[in-house]
């Protein structure tokens, strides 16, 4: 069969090799003409970076780069395991048809725990899954077996992971609220308490009743006190807060599951030998909790779009980030790590950081002060613009990545205007943001402060509708003076950080006299003869300084790695 189509690299047909490869391939190997060759250079040319600079790492092709699912918020929904029922049940054997009670006792439901773990980097998976069960305990049964345990559920989550309790639904804390308040309404109105009429439903709705039992019997029985039970573990107190900057060496403890119900022979008496109830396992919390991932980072870079952050970051780790010559290529937070030794050969430079650990009670060694630093990590976090503060761009959600990094590195761009300028700037956003946080923490400390239980108030708790010894339903209680008042730091815990300046692209022409101008800035704010940047009393401002580098030609990057560990040093 002929070929229709000119025989050829030039054919237009992407099918063609496959289906004739003898005019396409000679003897398994393709051949090449002019066209071939020109037309690879057509597209050698299309991929190659509209730039002087020849492809290399710092300048990769724009689908060289490596990205990853990242998610630093989530909201999950978690349910504690409801406790297991109690069993109804009596001793049967073939001359003993009348035994006594056998039931056992159900099992306890699963609670939810949170831990911070080192291998985790991001919330996403948190963030699809949404809800977290724990496993319900299981119903006794007879013979006095019991019945198993609910499993639990760990949430491992990144280092420097923030957890805040949004609501919460604790049906046994408010079953035990009004039965609370009956009690004390009956005190304070001197009368009996069985003068009130009792809420005969809410009660038996506690009690599982022997399904084999006549009418006459289900109404004869006397159902007893509910016994009073010690718990095993304590529901935390709301609402929670937890900030997990450190890993956590075991689980902590968010929702405990419910207790398991009694079986009858708990409930043997001397009146009562054949007792036909049982208790209802516990129905557990719900908690609806908030997760927020703050980067544990030791140096934050911070600078407008397209000002070379990712090449820098290419240019002292390993890391990579997505590279392009337009705003906004990174979309999300990057972490690199910059290896000061790796144990083959003569380190980079020698650092060394402060250990703030514990004494071993069992350990004869002295505790070391300082300990060997062999790397440490830089954040990338996307440009910031104008008005960034107010969520404009994409500044606003990932700003909270650079609050615990323990030195900022402002990333300027030379070629891109005036350099001061391009400063103040992100210094306004940064500080603007850092005003905003403080806040929003004043806002959660009054309101945690508060004391919302009926006796706090004047007409609230009169008649006695609250126990207030009992801290279950009203956890908040009062606070200390110390927690009322918050002091306003004004932005102070982000520029109190030792900060410097990057200024990028400094092998382009006219880039000279922009960095001079940076340069006599970043003096005048050393000696103090101008107020820093970010307007807050207090900030950083020793050894302010400009670092001229090239990061596409690698040029420089050794002295932002100096320079950065000597401030993390201190």
């Amino acid at each position: 069969m002929a070929c229709r189509s000119p025989c050829g690299t030039r054919s237009p047909r992407v099918f063609l090799p496959f289906l004739y490869p003898s005019l396409f391939f000679q003897n398994g190997a393709p051949r090449t003409s002019a066209g071939a060759l020109a037309g690879a250079r057509r597209h050698r040319s299309t991929d190659a970076a509209p730039s002087e600079y020849p492809p290399s790492r710092l300048n990769p092709a724009p689908d060289d780069y490596a990205i990853s699912s990242f998610a630093d918020k989530a909201r999950l929904t978690l349910y504690a395991g409801d406790g297991g029922h109690g069993c109804i049940s009596f001793h049967r054997e073939a001359y003993l048809p009348d035994g006594p009670p056998n039931g056992g006792d159900g099992g306890h439901g699963g609670s939810v725990y949170i831990q911070a773990v080192h291998g985790e980097t991001s919330l996403h998976k948190l963030a699809r899954r949404k809800v977290v069960r724990a496993g319900k305990g299981k119903s006794g049964r007879g013979s006095s077996r019991g019945g198993t345990r609910g499993d639990d559920v760990v949430i491992p989550v990144p280092v420097g992971t923030i957890v805040r309790e949004l609501r919460r639904d604790d049906p046994e804390a408010e079953a035990r609220f009004f039965l609370s308040a009956r009690k004390r309404r009956s005190m304070l109105t001197d009368q009996p308490p069985d003068a009130e009429p009792p809420d005969e439903d809410a009660e038996r709705s506690r009690w599982i009743l022997y399904p084999g039992a006549s009418t006459t019997e289900l109404k004869s029985i006397q159902l007893p006190p509910l016994p009073r039970r010690d718990r095993v573990l304590q529901q935390p107190k709301a609402p929670i807060h937890l900030d997990l900057s450190k890993p956590t060496p075991r689980p902590i403890l968010l929702a405990a599951g419910g207790l398991g119900g009694l079986g009858n022979p708990h409930f043997v008496t001397k009146d009562n030998r054949k007792p036909m109830f049982a208790t209802r396992g516990e129905r557990a919390i719900s908690l609806e909790i908030e997760l927020e991932l703050r980067l544990l980072a030791d140096v934050g870079l911070v600078g407008l779009p397209n000002a070379g952050k990712s090449t820098l970051l290419r240019s002292i780790t390993n890391s990579r980030t997505r590279v392009g010559n337009w705003a906004f290529t990174t979309l999300q937070p990057n972490i690199g790590t910059v290896v000061l030794d790796n144990n083959k050969g003569r380190p980079l430079l020698t650092s060394y950081r402060k250990v703030k650990g514990q004494h071993d009670p069992f350990s004869m060694e002295p505790v070391p002060e300082q300990e060997r630093r062999t790397r440490f990590t830089v954040a990338d976090i996307p440009g910031l613009i104008e008005g960034a503060h107010l969520d404009k761009g994409l500044g606003m959600a990932f700003l909270r990545h650079v609050e615990r990094a323990g030195v900022l590195a402002f990333v300027v761009d030379l070629s891109a205007g005036n350099a001061v300028q391009a400063l103040k700037a992100l210094w306004l956003e940064v500080g603007l943001y850092a005003q905003m946080r403080d806040e929003e923490e004043r806002a959660r400390r009054r309101q945690a402060a508060v004391d919302w239980s009926p006796s706090a108030g004047t007409n609230l708790g009169r008649h006695g509708d609250i126990d207030p010894e009992d801290p279950t339903f009203w956890p908040s209680g009062v606070h200390s003076p110390e927690d009322l008042s918050v002091a306003s730091t004004g932005g102070l815990h982000i520029a109190g950080k030792p900060w410097f300046v990057v200024a990028t692209k400094g092998d382009l022409p006219d880039t000279a006299e922009n960095f001079v101008e940076l340069r006599d800035y970043l003096t005048a704010i050393t000696h103090g003869e101008v107020p820093h940047p970010s307007g807050v009393e207090g900030a950083w401002t020793k050894e302010c300084a400009a670092i001229p580098v090239s990061a596409i030609r690698g040029e420089g990057v050794d002295r932002v790695v100096h320079w950065a560990v000597g401030l993390l040093d201190g």
